[in-house]
């Protein structure tokens, strides 16, 4: 079946922060053999993990995972569902032959309680005057025609190369506006007529919400840019009548705490570890900041769910490897490598000021 067919059932069944983005480059679609269920997914080491929940009406959503798993047994594989959401753990919760950790939670908003939420938050309101006072200015720009646009792209490269940690894939994927753009929008802020930031939020069609999938912004861009693309689309949403906005998945948030403690004894260990040495390559710290300084009104627990009576090692590596889209070894000595160069262009820098 095509990529219009996944399209379909994405804009019909997506429940799952993540369903529309199922559809970006990289990742494969199973259909259910009556067309009624899809699973995009990645193979890793024997694994297929698949991009969030199966997308199909809740009522066949236990059908479509035997099936689903069905077809990866027949190849010699376990499944893993990344980023998956409460509603799949709890249909999976009896089930004797699946395991499922917390790996962090997504921040939740009403976009109707927004101007609520910047009226009583003197913090966020400074930010937002901080980038207007410095002339930034948001508008929506069809996301077919940003993907054209030679300066968009630019900028995306200018945000990649200025992180220390190379591209992420799968779900992490900086390549969305090169995958289908017919629903997702599309805001870009502009100082003196030239793009400094742009937000590209996707649908999350049966929750009659979004997902903002990134956000880009220049380092060049200032305080506050974030903030007023961010406001530029809760009001938006509100507008449209949306009733669910997510920014997406913090790993390791703190909002998260109490599931993560239910997860195995070996991987608290790893996460705390994680949380405490890898920050460097990974701001998790940051990025929770950022949430949360924008009051939402809840966090939901974010999962990853193995069709094993107890989640691996094995399983975990193979997660690890389809964000990294690479070995983890290599992975790790790329970030490493990238890390020193900036630190050498930055000492570099402050040498050349101090003369």
């Amino acid at each position: 079946m095509s990529t219009a067919a996944a399209r379909e059932l994405v804009m019909e069944h997506g429940f799952n922060a993540t369903a529309y983005q199922v559809l970006n480059p990289g990742i494969e679609h199973w259909f259910s053999a009556d067309g009624s269920g899809l699973v995009g997914y990645v193979r890793r080491r024997r694994v297929l993990l698949a991009a969030g929940d199966p997308v199909c009406a809740h009522g066949r959503l236990r059908a479509i995972v035997e099936a689903f798993e069905a077809f990866a047994r027949a190849q010699g594989c376990r499944v893993c569902y990344v980023c998956a959401e409460g509603r799949l753990r709890r249909v999976l919760a009896g089930s004797a032959h699946h395991s499922a950790v917390a790996v962090g939670a997504q921040p939740v908003w009403s976009p109707s309680a927004w101007p609520q939420i910047v009226q009583h938050s003197a913090s966020l309101r400074a930010q937002l005057n901080r980038a207007r006072n410095k002339g930034v200015s948001v508008a929506p720009l069809p996301a077919a025609i940003g993907a054209r646009q030679p300066e968009l792209r630019a900028l995306l490269r200018e945000w990649l190369g200025a992180r220390d940690w190379p591209p992420m894939h799968f779900l992490a994927t900086p390549a969305t506006l090169s995958g289908v753009l017919e629903d997702r929008m599309l805001l870009v802020a502009r100082r003196a007529g030239r793009a400094v930031a742009f937000l590209l939020a996707s649908p999350v069609a049966a929750r009659n919400g979004y997902l903002v999938e990134q956000i880009v912004r220049s380092p060049s861009a200032p305080n506050g840019t974030s903030e007023l693309l961010v406001d530029a689309a809760m009001r938006r949403f509100s507008h449209q009548g949306r009733a669910f906005v997510t920014l997406g998945l913090v790993a390791l948030a703190v909002s998260a705490a109490r599931e993560i403690d239910n997860n195995p004894l070996w991987l608290r260990m790893l996460m705390r570890w994680a949380r405490a040495h890898a920050n460097r390559f990974y701001n998790f710290r940051g990025l929770e900041h950022f949430r949360t300084k924008m009051l939402p009104e809840r966090w939901e627990p974010v999962y990853a769910i193995s069709n094993q009576p107890r989640f691996s090692v094995g399983t975990l590596y193979a997660l690890g490897e389809a964000f990294a889209g690479n070995a983890l070894w290599r992975a790790f000595a790329q970030g490493i490598a990238r890390a020193l160069r900036h630190e050498a262009r930055t000492l570099a820098g402050w040498s050349r000021r101090s003369r």
